[in-house]
C-alpha cells in the first residue's frame, strides 16, 4: 500500500511524504520502520520522483513488498536535509505516535544528499536508532562519536566523481577508531549510483532487520 501524504504542523516544516505499510498491516501489531532521505536530484513537490531510487522504486516497477513500514519525505527545491534536522525529528515523532512502530527497530538510510542526511539526523538522535545505512553520502567525521553506538553499513562506488569514496572510508575509520561498529561495501566499477545495489535484493533489509536497539 503506496500512499501520498503530507504532515501538517504549526511548529515545523510540513513535509510531503510516502507511505508503505507491510502486505496485510494490523494496526495491532508492532513493524519495524525504515525512514528515507532521498538525493538532491528528487527534491521539489512530486512525490513519484522523491521515490524513483531505493525501496519504493522496486515496490512500483516490480511489486516487492517489504516487511517494515516505510516512510519516505521530501526535501524542498535548493535545500538539504540539514536544514531540516529539527522538524525531521519532530515528524519521526509524529509517525511513531500514530503507526504501530516498534521503537526498537527504527531504520535510517538514504542515498548521496540523503546518505549525508543520515549522517547528520543520526547523529542529533543516535539514541532512537537501531541501525543506520548511509549510501554515497559525506560524513561529519569530527562528530563520529555520537554514532558510534549504532550499527552502521556504509555503500559507496570506488569510481564515484561526486561524491568521492574517500567521505565514506573517512567515516569507517572514525567511527571504528571510537570502538564503533561500522561497515563499508565498496562496489568496484561503480560511479555515484551506489544506490542501484544497495537497494536492490535482500542484503540491506537483513541486514537492518537484524539489528535491535539495545540489543
Amino acid at each position: 500500500m503506496y500512499t501520498k501524504n503530507i504532515w501538517e504542523s504549526d511548529k515545523y516544516f510540513n513535509f510531503r511524504y510516502v507511505k508503505c505499510l507491510p502486505k496485510d498491516f494490523d494496526e495491532n501489531k508492532k513493524y519495524p520502520l525504515v525512514f528515507f532521505l532521498h538525493g538532491a536530484g528528487e527534491r521539489g513537490n512530486d512525490l513519484d520522483v522523491a521515490q524513483r531510487h531505493g525501496f519504493m522504486k522496486h515496490v512500483r516497477e516490480n511489486g516487492s513488498e517489504y516487511p517494515f513500514i516505510f516512510i519516505g519525505p521530501q526535501c524542498p527545491d535548493d535545500k538539504y536535509w540539514g536544514c531540516y534536522t529539527e522538524s525531521l525529528i519532530a515528524f519521526l515523532d509524529y509517525i511513531c505516535k500514530e503507526l504501530p512502530v516498534d521503537l526498537d527497530r527504527v531504520y535510517l538510510t538514504g542515498l548521496s544528499m540523503g546518505g549525508t542526511g543520515t549522517w547528520m539526523l543520526a547523529m542529533a538522535d543516535p539514541k532512537r536508532f537501531a541501525a543506520i545505512a548511509p549510501v554515497c553520502g559525506s560524513g561529519i567525521c569530527w562528530n563520529a562519536e555520537m554514532v558510534k553506538d549504532i550499527p552502521i553499513m556504509m555503500y559507496h562506488g570506488d569510481c564515484d566523481d561526486v561524491v568521492p569514496i574517500t567521505e565514506s572510508i573517512t567515516m569507517l575509520n572514525a567511527v571504528n577508531r571510537m570502538q564503533g561498529n561500522a561497515e563499508l561495501k565498496i562496489l568496484y566499477g561503480v560511479d555515484h549510483g551506489a544506490w542501484e545495489a544497495a537497494y536492490s535484493g535482500d542484503e540491506l533489509v537483513n541486514w537492518l532487520l537484524s539489528h535491535k536497539r539495545n540489543a
